[in-house]
């Protein structure tokens, strides 16, 4: 078939050539006519030459189709620039792939991309990963098998009983099983990196509580490595004081002695590495393994009528035993009265080890897999034999015993015949002694090796996980103090300095010396933990943000509700001052975070809450009604680049500051590409940022200015959130430009009130353009720099200052050098910043706001001083004001917006020395009465004025000077020879009274405002059929002319914003 595609395949590759492929050279061509390495399409019957075919011949197909799937992905790139759906795509490290933009697919000009500095390749290599079983399965029992298994658990059966004992594992159960159904959750939902509970915390609820979270749980684990190597002590004392051994006291000293060395060592075998974590692991549960069936068996074949063993209270399994210690019998011991609760959180800390795994997710292969498999076979494990202990010890042992044969009454003991009962000094038996699962137990020795085993395990596993957790906070720059600490080593990125830091802080606690007194400070800890792990389950399921899609299916957002609110009660009802004292600890950090601001965008929760509370509260808006109480000043800004118009950006932000909206906005007449508009708009958010103005930066391109403008009134914003006020900076060289651009302006402010919006247009002395100076945004690296993107360190782009006079129209500077960019099909690049002129001690740089986090700074771009008028003028809105006036010239009613405005501006802190002075014409029947009305009006408005003035003679001729002033203003807008488009004599003729209206309102505003601080007045209505855009524009001239202060005009769009009721 002539009409059919031949696709051949040359030195094993295929391609396909197709419409718009360039012909090859001819001296690259092969002997069959295609370029080396590629496939040309051929028809066939007609030379060779390519056209146009919507069929594709499969001939010599199959060898293609038969190829590997390598070559057959990089045939298909050859094809098509689109990419399939893979998983390095998405990832969040440099081993993704990039996909191509919108603008590579749509053939948009490589050189629009911002060129940013290459982040440092992510360490890869040599890193061991570990499986579900050796990363979290054993590392959970080592740390949940702690120095209570051993050492406390007799004790607790004697205090709670078996019935209690069994209720307080029960209920530490329950809380881990729910917080392991939310850890779970929340770690298959996603891929998890290292910093464990910080990391899972910190990327669901924010870094807020992530950090502070961390913080803590760090601290807590470090305390724990404390606690159990005290446990380690004291066995090791007992050992040593059974065998007639000591250091110094067989005491406090030797257990401060023997720990400090212990945790240097266990420090060192984390600094090896993980492969000899591995090892050191596999030994220990072992070890614990082999000591808690030696228990089991020891207890369950009995005493074997030892007296010695029955003397000390081990009496071996029966019913009479059982039933004795099947109830509680609390007692005062070291210094407390033992109740349930201080029991539970003596006991607690034994069942904290369900984080082990996520601790070092990291360094797991499969970290969403292995947490919840790995964590609840510990739990199912760990439980069980904590309540066979329980079983075995208050079945077989009885409270009290004396250690005496001599004290047996007929081969058994009864506790109220005993001596030592009488005395209270009784030194063996469940109450009194640690040594009870050794006495138990088939061969002793082993018991010693497994208390030590269990003791030293949990302390490895904890002093393992504290250095990661605080190097994972390091890396995210939260906290500065703890960036030092973060430093990694070697091929494995070990952290050395949290290994110090972890020894001091486990070191310090251990020099307390009493197990006792430390546990329940670390079950709060662990307690405040788990509460917010089942609260960010609950908030991601509540919230259901579309990312929130976790793997592990079996969990309930109310049962981690549930386990919320238990842990919090749990805390409470152990130590209420601990538990103050923890929450106190997390507020003071969250609020440190808070103050630092960090640039953290991680995908929260409550990033996800805010967007649908935002979401449901302008839904709930839109149904409401407007009303004329609930008014808010809604304002669009047309201020162009808004850091060559601060007074204008700062009049807008006093009006709306801390009540209502504010958008400002940039036209810009061609267009720039997407990439460059949002780095206009990043730029441009950056510096509103900087300078703690609550706006919305917008940039359009593409439009002229009145069309864009246009398109932004009748746009911005959605549904209530909309503006209701346009305003504009006053055009000062309307009078030498162009005559479009006059009519241009006019344009825009009948357009505005077309929109039934109201109109502020602001004029300062020296007008409002400070492009001349060049201004830097200095935001401070505090945070998030690890993500190497460009708003994190810090870049931004210097813009060419404008170089076409359509930007100038409205001071709507695009800040940008049109010169080059008349051709649509012109490249427009934005330069990385540049250093600034060299400046001399002459110069002068001037910060716009002093506070420390963030400034924006201008420089003169000659390095000249900056003139003490450009500061005063730039600053006009934002320093305090001396004494003065506000005069409001309140001419005609547009609804109350032309007095509404001075009074907001008036009740902010650096303008509240400014009083109100209100003008207003009468109509000349009865100057007092109307005076008395007028100040009725503005008293029942709640309007607080100092003065009320009734402006007389405005209907008289201005002054002659005034009227020369003003024919001069016009003349060159005549309509003539040479002009057949400008104002007639008729249109004069006819608009003489307004005219002469406007002149001598412009004598009054002089003779009564020259001193005033600010001038706000009715603006004249532009109405296009009744007058020309020059007359109109002169009327504002003189309007604004001849003063030292700023002039507002302003217009409402004739609906009340005030009102009189209540």
């Amino acid at each position: 078939m002539a009409d059919r595609f031949q696709i051949s395949k040359v030195n094993g590759t295929a391609n396909a050539g197709y419409d718009g492929d360039p012909a090859p050279a001819s001296g690259d061509q092969t002997d069959s006519g295609l370029s080396e390495n590629h496939l040309q399409a051929k028809v066939p019957g007609e030379n060779g030459e390519n056209r146009r075919s919507s069929r594709l011949s499969f001939r010599g197909f199959g060898h293609f189709l038969r190829k590997s799937d390598a070559e057959r992905k990089f045939s298909l790139a050859q094809l098509t620039k689109e990419t399939l759906p893979r998983l390095d795509n998405y990832r969040i490290s440099m081993r993704n792939l990039k996909r191509p933009s919108i603008g590579e697919l749509q053939g948009e000009l490589q050189d629009q991309s911002i060129t940013i500095p290459e982040p440092e390749p992510e360490q890869v290599g040599g890193h061991i990963k570990l499986g579900w079983i050796v990363g979290v399965l054993i590392p959970c029992l080592l740390n949940i098998w702690g120095v209570m298994l051993f050492l406390r658990l007799s004790w607790v059966v004697a205090e709670s009983g078996i019935l209690q004992s069994l209720i307080i594992i029960t209920i530490s159960a329950v809380v881990c099983i729910i917080t392991t159904l939310s850890l779970s959750a929340i770690s298959t939902n996603g891929e998890v990196k290292g910093g464990g509970v910080y990391f899972i915390i910190s990327r669901s609820l924010g870094p807020e509580f992530g950090a502070s979270v961390g913080v803590v749980f760090a601290f807590a684990n470090a305390v724990s490595a404390s606690m159990n190597t005290i446990g380690f002590c004291e066995s090791l004392n007992v050992l040593l004081k059974n065998n007639n051994l000591k250091i110094v006291d067989n005491g406090i000293n030797d257990i401060r002695i023997v720990g400090a060395v212990t945790i240097l060592v266990l420090i060192l075998i984390c600094c090896v590495g993980m492969e000899w974590e591995t090892k050191a692991q596999n030994f220990l549960i072992v070890t614990i393994v082999l000591a808690i069936f030696n228990f089991v068996i020891g207890a369950a074949i009995g005493p074997r009528g030892n007296e010695k063993l029955i003397s000390k209270g081990f009496v071996g399994f029966s019913w009479p035993t059982f039933k004795e210690n099947f109830g509680s019998e609390y007692r005062f011991a070291e210094g407390v009265n033992h109740d349930f609760f201080s029991v539970f959180a003596i006991f607690f800390p034994s069942v904290t080890g369900i984080q082990a795994g996520a601790n070092i997710c990291g360094d797991l292969k499969d970290a969403g897999a292995a947490i919840p498999k790995g964590t609840f076979w510990a739990l199912l494990i760990s439980m069980t034999s904590y309540a066979l202990f329980v079983l075995f010890a208050g079945g077989a042992a009885v409270r009290d015993a004396s250690g005496f044969p001599s004290d047996l009454i007929n081969g058994s003991v009864i506790a109220s015949e005993l001596p030592c009962m009488g005395t209270g000094n009784c030194t063996w038996g469940l109450f009194n002694s640690y040594e009870m699962m050794q006495t138990m137990s088939l061969w002793g020795p082993l018991i010693y090796a497994g208390c030590f085993a269990a003791t030293l395990s949990t302390a490895l596993t904890n002093l393992l996980s504290v250095p990661r957790l605080v190097q994972a906070l390091g890396i995210d720059e939260i906290y500065p103090g703890l960036i030092f600490f973060s430093k990694p080593y070697g091929k494995h990125g070990e952290p050395y300095r949290g290994y110090v830091l972890t020894f001091f802080i486990s070191a310090g606690f251990l020099l307390i010396g009493e197990l006792n007194l430390i546990a329940p400070l670390i079950s709060t800890f662990y307690l405040a933990s788990y509460a917010l792990i089942n609260f960010c389950t609950f908030h991601a399921a509540f919230v259901k943000p579309l990312g929130w899609r976790p793997t592990f299916k079996y969990y309930n957002a109310w049962i981690s509700l549930f386990g919320f609110a238990m842990c919090v009660v749990i805390m409470f009802l152990i130590n209420y001052v601990a538990a103050i004292i923890t929450f106190g600890i997390i507020f003071a950090l969250y609020l440190v975070v808070m103050y630092r601001k960090p640039e953290a965008n991680w995908g929260s929760t409550t990033q996800a809450q805010q967007y649908k509370a935002a979401l449901m509260a302008v839904h709930r808006l839109q149904n409401v009604s407007d009303h004329v109480k609930n008014y808010h000043p809604q304002v669009l800004v047309l201020s162009g680049d808004p850091k060559t118009r601060p007074p204008l950006v700062d009049f807008g932000y006093l009006l709306t500051k801390n009540n209502s909206l504010m958008f400002v906005a940039n036209i810009i007449p061609v267009r720039v590409g997407y990439k460059n508009r949002q780095t206009l708009v990043k730029d441009g958010q950056k510096y509103l940022d900087a300078r703690k103005i609550k706006a919305f930066y917008n940039v359009i391109d593409g439009f002229s200015l009145e069309e864009g403008i246009n398109a932004l009134t009748k746009t911005t914003g959605f549904g209530k959130m909309s503006p209701n006020i346009v305003l504009v900076g006053y055009k000062p060289d309307w009078n030498r430009c162009c005559k479009e651009e006059v009519e241009s302006y006019f344009a825009i402010l009948y357009n505005a009130f077309s929109q039934r919006m109201g109109v502020a247009l602001l004029r300062l002395p020296n007008g409002l353009d400070f492009s001349e100076l060049s201004s830097k945004v200095n935001v401070p690296a505090n945070g998030m720099g690890h993500m190497h993107t460009a708003n994190a360190q810090g870049f931004t782009n210097e813009l060419m200052p404008a170089a076409n006079a359509a930007s100038e129209l409205l001071h709507i500077d695009s800040n940008l050098n049109l010169a080059g960019m008349d051709s649509p099909n012109s490249s427009y690049t934005i330069p990385q910043p540049a250093p600034m002129p060299n400046m001399q001690r002459s110069s002068r740089s001037y910060k716009v706001n002093n506070e420390d986090d963030a400034a924006v700074t201008y420089h003169t771009k000659g390095g000249s001083d900056i003139p003490q008028n450009l500061l005063e003028a730039m600053t006009i809105f934002t320093r305090k004001q001396a004494k003065g006036t506000i005069d409001v010239f309140w001419l005609y009613d547009d609804g109350g917006l032309t007095i509404l405005l001075p009074y907001i501006i008036s009740m902010r802190s650096h303008w509240q020395n400014c009083k109100l002075r209100v003008f207003t014409m009468c109509h000349g029947k009865d100057e007092e009465q109307e005076e008395k009305s007028m100040a009725s009006l503005l008293t029942k408005f709640r309007i607080k004025f100092s003065e009320l003035i009734m402006l007389k003679g405005v209907s008289e001729m201005p002054r002659t000077e005034t009227v020369l002033k003003h024919q001069r203003l016009i003349e060159p807008f005549r309509r003539g020879a040479r002009n057949e488009y400008g104002i007639t004599d008729e249109e004069l003729q006819s608009m003489s009274e307004k005219t002469n209206r406007q002149l001598r309102i412009h004598e009054l505003v002089v003779k009564h405002s020259s001193n005033a601080s600010l001038v706000v007045m009715s603006l004249p209505m532009p109405r296009k059929e009744a007058i020309s855009a020059p007359l109109y524009m002169s009327w504002l001239e003189m309007l604004t002319s001849d003063m030292k202060c700023p002039v507002a005009l302003a217009r409402g769009n004739q609906t009340p914003v005030l009102t009189l009721y209540s």
